[in-house]
């Protein structure tokens, strides 16, 4: 896990940590503001990178992508079709390649 990464996980178990019921409440809104806020401008940039990777050339492989990026080789082609919702509502293959 990278550095950057750890110290947000410490930082959420910390607000997890507050003693004060509602002190936590409100810490923990605070936090799920931000992450919504958040979560998509990441999701794009991470795209990003996937894309660029696939247009090199050669391309980069799904299971080098998946490699490097620390994720399953689905979720790499599920991010450069542009899907980010959870597996069970994932589109059938056919209806995400007639997306395309």
């Amino acid at each position: 896990m990278t550095e950057e990464a750890q110290r947000v996980i410490d930082a959420m178990d910390a607000v997890e940590a507050i003693a004060d019921p509602e002190a936590r409440a409100k810490a923990i809104g605070e936090v799920l503001a931000d992450q919504e806020a958040r979560a998509k401008r990441w999701r794009e940039q991470r795209r990003e990178v996937v894309l660029e990777m696939r247009a090199q050339d050669p391309p980069v492989s799904y299971r080098k992508i998946a490699a490097r990026l620390g994720v399953s080789l689905r979720t790499v082609q599920d991010i450069e079709a542009g899907y980010s919702g959870s597996g069970k509502n994932r589109p059938r293959k056919s209806e995400a390649d007639d997306a395309r």
